[in-house]
């Protein structure tokens, strides 16, 4: 099988747990894989080596570019497809053969800028086939794609990685049929410590509504509507769990459908502590 040409890469940091898989899952399939590491203290570099990955290092040095501009920047730059991972999102077989019908021709002149991918999304160990709708842009031509820089150098939460919002396409974004899927083997708590440092960037945002809007524009179509919300943790309950039915995916779809609503509410409540005189 020829191999795509497209560089996947994989930011990490402590990954020890998902990284073998996501590097299985990609290695035969790609030209490159390569792990940019900021210092794990675990064996996600050893495990990611084992698996054929190549691994650079990385050290955000508190300014612009943040870690996924870095490495559209530097990591393996001959190649003009990226295709981000995290360390825990395996492509599934459809969207690989997707991948192939698009890339695989010598012949063949790939026009998008762009294209965003959705996301089969896992929670608590269970795959949610319903609730929210989640697209990425992660394949990216690296000539006419860049991250905007948004003045949150300062913001909580999210350090050297990007926050919440899309790269920026020069030319025609095309969305793929079929998802990354998105499976966390570590327990569930880890997907409460992110959102709550998440929610901690999102309240920084509320008290700084010119760079918010920035990052508004640099956001999906969905996530543009759902920025002007009133009552954020109800309306995500109700578009989860009953307009997009996550009450299908019976137990899981009611606590992932909670947990959203819980980090909206996070975000609320400490936007207006920090509203406080």
């Amino acid at each position: 099988m020829k191999k795509l040409p497209i560089v996947v890469v994989i930011p990490t940091k402590n990954e020890a747990e998902n990284i073998a898989r996501t590097v299985r899952s990609v290695i035969d399939h790609v030209d490159h894989v390569v792990v940019v590491d900021s210092d794990s203290t675990d064996d996600t570099r050893a495990l990611a080596e084992e698996q054929g990955a190549e691994v650079v290092p990385y050290e955000w040095d508190g300014k612009y570019p943040k870690k996924k501009q870095w490495c559209l920047d530097r990591v393996r730059p001959e190649i003009p497809w990226v295709l981000f991972l995290d360390g825990d999102e395996t492509p599934s077989p459809e969207l690989l053969d997707e991948l192939h019908r698009i890339f695989g021709r010598e012949d063949r002149t790939v026009k998008p800028a762009a294209f965003d991918i959705p996301l089969g999304y896992w929670f608590a160990g269970r795959r949610l086939k319903h609730g929210y709708t989640i697209v990425k842009r992660v394949l990216l031509d690296r000539t006419r794609c860049r991250f905007p820089e948004l003045g949150d150098l300062d913001a909580p939460g999210m350090g050297e990685q990007e926050g919440h919002y899309q790269p920026l396409a020069d030319g025609t974004v095309v969305r793929l049929k079929a998802p990354i899927e998105h499976e966390d083997l570590d327990p569930v708590r880890t997907w409460f410590d992110r959102h709550n440092r998440y929610s901690d960037w999102e309240a920084w945002l509320e008290h700084h509504p010119d760079v918010r809007e920035d990052i508004r524009v640099a956001k999906t179509r969905q996530g543009q509507l759902f920025h002007k919300a009133p009552f954020k943790p109800l309306v995500s309950f109700g578009y989860a769990y009953v307009l997009k039915r996550g009450f299908l995916d019976g137990r899981a779809g009611l606590d992932y459908a909670l947990a959203m609503s819980f980090y909206r509410w996070q975000i609320a409540l400490k936007t207006r502590e920090g509203a406080r005189p």
